[in-house]
């Protein structure tokens, strides 16, 4: 039997210092409560899909390969990161390489530092893929067209038990408007699902939105885990955008032909506002970081 268990978390927003997100959160605490869930749980792979961090110092990477690190390590498992809209490549790609770590992994080629991140590796027959979602200075995602040609040409040889995909803009609609304002360029996201559509892959794991989504496109789920830094209130007025003081992320199982996702969210006692836009902010967000109109 070939299984895979995944502990898929994102979006922690890591600081390089003691700043606070949203000068209320510490992000570091977050994290180390959403490990401390699910401690008794065994792994292969301890993924973060994006927004590692907020501040984009090589400060706050260090902290995340430290703190995701050690432990994984005592778990017998390995780290994936990927990059996010809060991200910043240099940073990310110094510390955190193509963001398998401790994989060895095959980056996608090129010397520049500031372009895309997205590498693949090879363990116990099970392959990792991951891509850079992210536009510089931007909220919204794109699929750089090289990134989508290494895909294409990855995929073409099936791995021995199947592969999985981690990036930070999951290819499904957001719940609010400012998210989907800040979502994946839908073209993008078309072009990505038919080229993994009759592949290998096995699960496509995202970030961004702050709250849990698993959506099967063509037979592939896609898992949209929970905000390690906050949750956000996905099912209020959708012109509207708040979020909560809580953790989350899902823990995936692939075993044979069966995918499990178990998400989880946990929220402090009392569970503090974080922040509230109403749709008036919201517009307002959305016309100075939203996609631009073609």
């Amino acid at each position: 039997m070939n299984t895979l268990r995944i502990l898929h978390l994102t979006d922690t927003h890591l600081f390089g210092d003691d700043a606070r997100h949203y000068d209320t959160v510490d992000t570091a605490a977050q994290l180390t409560a959403a490990l401390a869930h699910v401690a008794e749980q065994t792994f292969d792979l301890v993924v973060v899909a994006g927004d590692v961090s907020e501040d984009g110092t090589i400060e706050s990477y260090q902290r995340a390969r430290t703190m995701m690190g050690d432990w994984a390590r005592e778990r017998g498992a390995r780290t994936v990161f990927t990059m996010g809209n809060h991200d910043r490549r240099e940073a990310f790609r110094e510390v955190l390489g193509g963001g398998q770590p401790d994989a060895d992994e095959h980056a996608l080629p090129g010397v520049d530092p500031a372009r895309p991140v997205a590498s693949v590796a090879e363990s116990n027959g099970w392959r990792v893929i991951v891509l850079d979602s992210s536009v510089p200075a931007r909220g919204y995602g794109d699929i750089e067209p090289e990134q989508l040609t290494f895909l294409r040409e990855t995929l073409a040889t099936p791995a021995e038990n199947g592969t999985v995909i981690v990036m930070h803009h999951a290819p499904v609609d957001a719940q609010t408007d400012l998210l989907q304002a800040l979502a994946l360029d839908p073209a993008d996201a078309d072009e990505f699902i038919q080229i993994i559509t009759g592949s290998d892959v096995r699960a496509v794991l995202s970030g961004h939105y702050h709250h849990p989504i698993v959506e099967t496109i063509n037979g592939i789920p896609v898992v949209v885990a929970a905000g390690v830094a906050n949750i956000a209130r996905s099912l209020d007025d959708p012109a509207e955008e708040s979020a909560e003081l809580a953790f989350g992320g899902a823990v995936i199982e692939i075993r044979d032909a069966r995918t499990r996702v178990v998400p989880f969210v946990e929220r402090h006692e009392p569970t503090p506002e974080v922040f509230r836009y109403d749709r008036d902010i919201v517009a307002r967000i959305i016309a100075a970081a939203g996609r631009p109109a073609k």
